[in-house]
């Protein structure tokens, strides 16, 4: 579920230069700049390496800077992950567990990570390439678990994002009923435990 947070992959000319990599990145930060905050509905399909429809779902996504995060798998399997710019919750009702991670390592493994930060660090570690009115990511090193993300505006709203992972899988998310975060919405990014669930603290692990 952690690797399903988006999918569709363009293929990006040979031919690119650095400069048009570099202005790429730049416009695609710029209209993300524009986009201090968001929430929308999502729909979801999650296809294999033979183009098979493995998960389809639905659900409530919601992002705000600096680094906050809010995705809500609501059907056919709930799971939630919360980020609130220092910590990342990730919660399993059915299996009755929540992973509990340093957000900033969490985040920076996947492309999705330039939706919520604005650091030039961050920045530096993805290639950009725009086609039309979407934005191709990739990561430069080799050794990601995500293989690109691509996400599509139009007039500066964010419309759909997708995810190709190392295994083939493309998860595809359509975005509607789009509006800023109000402040009841700010509630979003904090997450309390649920009682009576198994806690996997992984920030007490990489401490040691």
């Amino acid at each position: 579920m952690k690797q399903h947070l988006c999918a569709l992959i363009l293929t990006l000319p040979w031919c690119y230069s650095a400069a048009t990599f570099a202005d790429d990145a730049e416009q695609l930060r710029k209209t993300l700049i524009s986009t201090s905050s968001l929430k929308a509905d999502f729909k979801q399909t999650v296809t294999d390496v033979n183009q098979k429809v493995i998960q389809t779902g639905s659900g409530v996504f919601a992002l705000a800077h600096p680094n906050q995060f809010y995705w809500h798998l609501t059907k056919p399997d709930e799971s939630q992950i919360v980020a609130d710019g220092k910590d990342l919750w990730i919660y399993n009702p059915f299996a009755e567990e929540v992973v509990i991670m340093d957000f900033a390592k969490a985040i920076d493994a996947s492309p999705i990570a330039l939706l919520v930060h604005r650091d030039d660090a961050t920045w530096s570690q993805y290639s950009v390439a725009k086609k039309q009115d979407c934005y191709v990511i990739k990561p430069k090193a080799i050794d990601h678990s995500i293989v690109s993300v691509n996400v599509c505006f139009k007039q500066s709203q964010l419309t759909q994002f997708a995810v190709l992972d190392d295994k083939g899988n493309l998860s595809q998310f359509e975005l509607s009923q789009q509006q800023a975060i109000s402040h009841a919405d700010k509630a979003l990014f904090k997450f309390a435990v649920p009682a009576n669930v198994d806690v996997d603290d992984q920030r007490l692990k990489a401490a040691n």
